[in-house]
């Protein structure tokens, strides 16, 4: 089975080499790793860089967005293209270690064992999300909560973009209808997998702050995430009309 790894990128020059690196050491039994960078057209060379190193290995594959930027249409567009690329799995992950690939084995295997949705989650035993300050864990957790009451979603940590899907469950949730631009792009496509019934599943990771680089996450992000959620709760019907129409 091919299982593509896909990691939106603006600005990881410094990560993104690495990463790879780690990702195609890795050994999961019935599934050959692949790595697909969706660069945002990184002013810093992230998209030069990936194309060398893609140059050289069949295995990774890069996707340069030159008119388009944000995390939403990255994620979007970086589903379509693994989907082209004939994934049965694929796994979304950020590119600044603060998902570590080592969890990557557990996400794939639980995925194709029992669930069409694994999360990589902070909030379950064995995970935990200690290496961010006070401030920051108690916004994720509030916020954890409001997504969790409004949508009326039974998982734990619902703002995890450590995720793994099954073919069937990306090719079910329609990405041409999503409406997310940016970070809730997250929540958008959980909430329709949960509407839709699928498995959803959690594995325990531990949360690592980025080292390198820049966090893209602000106050403004944050409120015109929480503010997207009720919208999803507004579209509810017409993801339901997408199930059986």
């Amino acid at each position: 089975m091919k299982t593509v790894i896909m990691i939106p990128t603006y600005n990881e020059k410094d990560n993104i080499g690495r990463l790879i690196a780690d990702i195609l050491a890795l050994r999961v039994d019935g599934h050959e790793l692949h790595a697909l960078v969706v660069d945002d057209n990184s002013p810093d060379g992230t998209s030069p860089l990936v194309e060398a190193i893609a140059a050289k290995e069949p295995r990774v594959h890069l996707l340069t967005r030159k008119t388009e930027r944000g995390r939403g249409s990255a994620g979007i567009a970086g589903f379509k293209k693994a989907l082209e690329l004939g994934a049965d799995f694929a796994v979304e992950m950020d590119a600044d270690f603060s998902h570590d690939p080592k969890y990557l084995p557990a996400l794939i295997k639980t995925c194709e064992r029992e669930a069409d949705v694994v999360l990589g989650s902070r909030f379950v035993k064995g995970g935990s999300d200690d290496d961010r300050g006070p401030y920051r864990q108690l916004v994720t957790k509030a916020a954890g909560i409001y997504v969790r009451t409004l949508l009326s979603l039974k998982v734990n940590d619902v703002s995890s973009g450590y995720r793994c899907f099954r073919r069937s469950a990306l090719k079910s949730i329609d990405l041409d209808h999503l409406i997310s631009t940016g970070p809730s792009i997250v929540t958008e496509i959980l909430y329709k997998c949960s509407v839709k019934g699928m498995r959803i599943a959690e594995v325990p990771i531990v949360f690592i702050d980025r080292r390198l680089g820049e966090t893209k996450l602000n106050v403004v992000t944050l409120v015109k995430t929480l503010l997207m959620v009720a919208r999803f709760r507004a579209s509810k019907t017409r993801y339901l009309h997408e199930q059986t129409g």
